[in-house]
């Protein structure tokens, strides 16, 4: 009798597993409804130089589909912030898209001071690369410096490298940068004498015919026209004169006014270069990103693909013409259109409901410090030239040497640690020793050292960003951080750099599948962004990602 029991109980356990095990066609149709609940396609958008409140500024002018469909479809985080110092372009589109700060993806600024090297390399350069679509070294980059993931790398990782990654924007590191290490291509705007797309050898061996077809047609070239305002200027009351002090303008027109002949300016303003400067840029990207979604076939499969789109005319014309100006309005407005036209595009290729969007900025600008001043509000100029001067005999008179210093960028003094083992100096002591006489400059807000960034803990203020921005191998020795609206730049115009708000508050809106309606004033931060987009299609996050997913984001499955 226990025998039976014995076998009829293993029978049943038998049966039981069998029962449970999954069949091949159970496995497939569980994938492929893991495929159906992801977007097919998730683009990643980046405004350079967009300041969060252009987003509030001009929304009665918007169009209902760009700009006010992603706010009143999807979802605002109207409270999002860069979480470190510098708030560069490069820094900027690394961290949106690998979850982190400087300090681990190692992106510092756009170009820095290579402590082995002793040489400044930029962000994006490769050397060891060659150029495609153009004879220039432009095409000569890669993502080698970043350190990290991104998680268009982790989307390519998960797919089994199925789902396609392609980056596309006017500056190169605004198009390779968020595209990561794994991108089937990246490609960026050469203006110059030539006006074409051009990519790497890091990608492929020669440019697809889509992009061949692209160039030949000569659409860079369509847009050397006039330049006048999409509106009439007078309905533009959201913005300053047309004719200010603190604008800069185009070599050879007199005042920096509408309308602007851009054929005629073509010449003395560097070629082609010049579409990168005006609203026309943005179409022209759009028009490409266009063209790459249909030459890459994405969104059409079931494997999530990623498209990286940056839109950098905007900081060409806020930096020459500054965040109050007509032209920054304009622009802004032609842009509206063209996330329109996109979306439209969108709608009817991958589908209603079948892609996914997010847009941000890589970092925000400060008013014109000239026009600041004007208003009585706090602000100014750096005079580099003195302040070197008072530098210099400050440290020959202290150390009785000149030469202890390497280079001095992005208020960053690096160090001539060689020499001051020579001299048998204490690097720690040399470092507060120029910390205490430095902030008792004029401009000069505060100032910390390598040594305090490495064994201190900050977790607020503007020491607290400067942490985040800290790499150990990478970033210099002193750090400084000048006065509030104050800037090393010509009068006219606008700049960032910084860790005030004006800099680090910057638009973050999702929209489309898998996002919920809503808006919220909680603080989110730029590393969130792509430990949110992970989240949602269920991948590995970005290796050094220190942001957290934005469950309030997401809608409930």
């Amino acid at each position: 009798m226990k025998n039976l029991l014995l076998f009829t109980a293993i029978a049943y356990f038998i049966t039981s597993c069998q029962a449970q095990k999954p069949t091949v066609e159970t496995v497939v149709s569980s994938e492929k409804n893991m495929q159906n609940s992801n977007p097919k396609l998730v683009v990643g958008i980046v405004v350079d130089q967009m300041r969060y409140d252009y987003l509030t500024r001009f929304y009665n002018k918007y169009s209902e589909g760009g700009f006010k469909r992603m706010m009143n479809e999807g979802f605002n985080c109207k409270n999002n912030h860069f979480n470190y110092i510098p708030t560069y372009t490069g820094p900027g589109h690394a961290s949106v898209f690998t979850g982190t700060t400087p300090k681990y993806h190692g992106i510092i600024a756009n170009d820095w001071y290579d402590k082995e090297l002793k040489k400044s390399v930029y962000c994006a350069g490769d050397d060891t690369m060659q150029s495609l679509g153009t004879t220039d070294d432009a095409g000569q980059m890669s993502p080698h410096r970043m350190q990290t993931t991104s998680f268009a790398d982790e989307n390519r990782l998960f797919t089994q490298m199925q789902g396609k990654t392609i980056g596309v924007a006017l500056k190169d590191r605004g198009a390779i940068l968020p595209a990561g290490h794994t991108a089937n291509a990246a490609y960026w705007f050469h203006g110059k004498d030539e006006g074409k797309w051009i990519s790497s050898t890091f990608y492929m061996a020669d440019l697809p015919k889509w992009v061949k077809n692209f160039n030949s047609a000569d659409i860079a070239e369509s847009y050397l026209r006039e330049w006048n305002t999409l509106y009439p200027i007078e309905t533009y009351t959201e913005s300053g004169p047309d004719l200010s002090a603190f604008e800069g303008g185009f070599k050879g027109k007199e005042t920096p006014t509408f309308p602007y002949d851009l054929a005629m300016l073509k010449d003395t303003n560097k070629g082609y270069d010049i579409l990168k400067a005006v609203a026309y840029g943005n179409s022209l990207t759009t028009d490409f990103a266009l063209a790459a979604i249909a030459g890459e076939q994405l969104g059409l499969d079931n494997y999530t693909d990623v498209l990286t789109l940056s839109y950098s005319a905007t900081d060409y014309v806020g930096h020459n013409f500054g965040v109050s100006s007509k032209e920054v309005q304009d622009t802004y407005l032609r842009l509206d259109l063209d996330l329109e036209r996109l979306f439209t595009y969108l709608d009817k290729t991958v589908g209603v409901g079948e892609y996914t969007v997010f847009l941000t900025s890589d970092h925000g600008a400060v008013e014109v410090p000239s026009y600041l001043k004007s208003v009585k509000i706090p602000s100014g100029y750096l005079n580099n030239k003195e302040t070197k001067q008072q530098f210099n005999t400050f440290m020959k008179e202290t150390f009785g040497s000149d030469d202890l210093i390497e280079n001095v960028s992005n208020s960053q003094i690096f160090l001539n640690r060689e020499k001051i083992l020579a001299l048998k100096l204490n690097l720690s002591d040399v470092q507060e020793t120029i910390v205490n006489a430095l902030i008792s400059f004029t401009d000069v807000d505060k100032v910390y050292s390598a040594t305090t960034m490495n064994n201190a803990s900050f977790t607020v203020g503007i020491e607290s960003l400067l942490q985040n921005g800290f790499n150990q191998k990478r970033s210099g020795d002193v750090l400084i951080v000048p006065n509030a609206g104050h800037l090393s730049y010509s009068n006219t115009g606008s700049s960032h750099g910084s860790g005030y708000n004006y800099d680090t508050h910057v638009p973050l809106l999702f929209f489309g599948k898998g996002i919920t309606h809503g808006s919220t004033l909680e603080k989110t931060v730029i590393p969130d962004i792509a430990t949110t987009m992970s989240a949602m299609l269920g991948i590995s996050f970005p290796s050094g990602s220190t942001g957290k997913p934005l469950e309030f984001v997401l809608e409930k499955k």
